[in-house]
């Protein structure tokens, strides 16, 4: 008899990956009792609709199947309805190439369950074993983000947990609001520990229970997409333009302009996570760049006009 884990939701977004789903998400919900699994089925085409359809429906799962491609963030908003409109009061926020098995789900549900105003994350490893995410840093003076295990002293700092896998109550999701829609993909888990933080609630890392993430394997193997670049163009655009997105919704009028000014090094930054060698097989890696520099420069210069207006 598997794991009784009633009450417990685990939310998936799916994107052209049913057979991450097939392998990670499948064996851990034959092992458990009473969980809901949710899995949302971002539009990738009519085959891989299919292909989703009748793996939720051999599985016992609950499919959300949106018309178009929500985003994740909107994704998860969408699965989390339907879990609760199942009865669960808990939510497992699960990406596909994650792999959590039975007993990391039976610890985030007691995580969840003993402290309904904690947001928690597993320590996410590697395939081979070394840590992919214990936790991460936001600098508020640049924007940039590093591994909690590399603070630099005296820096000022924000920690926040990876959308790769989160537990939280419903509760604080009702409280803190869910995902912020305007964000698609990146940095809305950045943004989410923010407003958890501000909702009154807390964040935890749960050293001891671990899940594991082969990065990129929603996009191709590797990371790769099929032109050739290291990461996809969706990472890097979503990557530098959110940066300024979440500063014009969030920091002060001198942190924010800072943040916009450091924007062409930090985007540079974030093209170079897919080594030098892509500019040459995929030139328009950089215009990608550029254009998410413009896009994010634009959403603070409109953020700054609101804040000049006067108030009625």
């Amino acid at each position: 008899m598997g794991e009784s884990l009633v009450g417990l939701s685990v939310v998936v977004v799916n994107y052209g990956s049913t057979d991450l789903l097939r392998q990670n998400l499948a064996p851990v919900s034959r092992a458990t009792e009473g969980l809901v699994v949710v899995v949302v089925d971002n539009w990738s085409g009519a085959a891989e609709r299919a292909r989703v359809s009748e793996l939720a429906a051999a599985e016992g799962w609950h499919l959300v199947a949106p018309d178009g491609n929500e985003g994740f963030g909107t994704g998860v908003n969408l699965g989390v309805a339907r879990a609760r409109e199942a009865g669960a009061r808990h939510h497992v926020l699960l990406n596909p190439d994650a792999v959590a098995d039975a007993g990391a789900l039976v610890a985030l549900h007691r995580a969840s369950s003993s402290e309904p105003l904690t947001m928690s994350a597993p320590t996410v490893l590697r395939p081979d074993g070394s840590v992919w995410s214990a936790g991460s840093d936001l600098y508020l003076d640049d924007g940039r983000i590093r591994s909690r295990r590399r603070r630099l002293p005296g820096s000022r700092v924000e920690e926040w947990l990876s959308g790769a896998c989160l537990v939280l109550s419903d509760e604080l999701w009702q409280r803190c609001g869910g995902f912020d829609d305007d964000y698609f993909l990146y940095w809305e888990d950045v943004d989410l520990s923010r407003r958890v933080v501000s909702a009154g609630g807390a964040l935890r890392l749960l050293d001891d229970v671990t899940v594991v993430h082969a990065e990129g394997g929603t996009q191709t193997a590797g990371g790769a997409d099929r032109s050739g670049q290291a990461k996809s163009a969706g990472y890097y655009r979503y990557n530098i333009r959110n940066r300024l997105l979440f500063a014009a919704k969030h920091l002060g009028d001198d942190d924010l302009r800072r943040w916009r000014r450091l924007t062409p090094c930090i985007a540079w930054e974030v093209l170079l996570q897919g080594g030098r060698r892509q500019f040459v097989r995929s030139p328009g890696t950089l215009l990608v760049g550029l254009r998410a520099v413009l896009e994010g420069r634009r959403i603070v210069a409109a953020e700054l006009r609101r804040r000049a207006r006067p108030v009625a």
